[in-house]
């Protein structure tokens, strides 16, 4: 196995990588790599030599990790286990890895079956593992940036307060596998593409039923600017129920297209932009995770 681990992830102090390390040397031969700056795991899979590659950290370490993979040509071929140790953890969540026993994680990265995962990817060759979304979503993801390493999960819903207090919507137009479900006539609160079910360390299940195995991917667009609409989508998203509100449409596509308003993207945690257009595409079974035995 290369086991790679994050020094910006959220818990990956050496106590806990140390009693990882420990389970997964105790049934396979182990050479561990640390990533520093953005450019080392590059440097770091190109001596994978066809292992087993396990990522400790959170959703941005996977994303990073399958961005590289799938710039190479590699990642269908590479089986990747997940130690959950970032800050949302919320691929893990979606997928059964326990986020709360860095043991139990690592006997899966062990004894757990490689299957065949989906993959959202951008027109611009980024990659989502996760989620992927726009407006006020990523601007709360911005407002909780510089709050996650003192706050951990708790900087989500700070930050999406912020957001709601200054965000005035986003006039994008939104088209799903070339059917157009935004016009862009009315401002939009948020737009995203779910390929697990939550976001935000949990706080919200924008894709309540999504699938990462079912070569869809499900969109979530809010229209919800109001002040009381906000809060009323705010609990909703919470509680996943938010497709049934008369001013969300929620639709499953295999393409999605965005233009309009200046928006960031966040994908898998990590913030880019501002941009005025935007595509993503699924690709199904684009690589191999390493998932708990059924």
């Amino acid at each position: 196995m290369l086991v790679v681990t994050n020094e910006r992830a959220g818990r990956t102090g050496a106590d806990t990588v140390g009693a990882v390390l420990d389970v997964l040397r105790g049934g396979a031969d182990v050479e561990l790599a640390t990533c520093r700056a953005d450019d080392d795991m590059e440097r770091v899979l190109g001596r994978r030599d066809g292992r087993r590659l396990v990522v400790v950290g959170g959703d941005g370490s996977l994303h990073t990790a399958l961005s590289v993979l799938w710039r190479r040509g590699e990642a269908a071929g590479c089986e990747v286990a997940l130690i959950p140790l970032g800050t949302g953890n919320d691929f893990a969540r979606g997928t059964g890895i326990p986020v709360d026993d860095p043991a139990a994680a690592a006997r899966v990265a062990l004894a757990g079956t490689p299957r065949p995962m989906d993959l959202i990817v951008s027109g611009r060759d980024g990659v989502v593992v996760n989620a992927v979304h726009v407006g006020a979503g990523a601007e709360a993801a911005r407002r909780a940036l510089p709050l996650k390493r003192r706050l951990r999960v708790a900087a989500f819903p700070i930050g999406a307060v912020l957001a709601g207090f200054t965000a005035k919507g986003w006039r994008l137009r939104v088209r799903a596998d070339g059917r157009v479900v935004a016009r862009g006539r009315h401002r939009v609160l948020m737009a995203g593409l779910s390929n697990a079910p939550t976001i935000a360390g949990g706080t919200g299940r924008l894709g309540p039923d999504a699938d990462p195995a079912d070569g869809l991917a499900d969109l979530t667009v809010s229209f919800a600017v109001g002040p009381l609409a906000r809060a009323g989508y705010a609990l909703a998203l919470r509680r996943g129920d938010h497709p049934s509100r008369d001013d969300v449409l929620h639709v499953r596509a295999r393409e999605v297209h965005i233009t309009g308003d200046a928006f960031h993207v966040n994908a898998d945690g990590e913030l880019t932009g501002p941009f005025t257009e935007y595509s993503w595409r699924v690709v199904p079974a684009a690589w191999r995770f390493v998932a708990p035995p059924v």
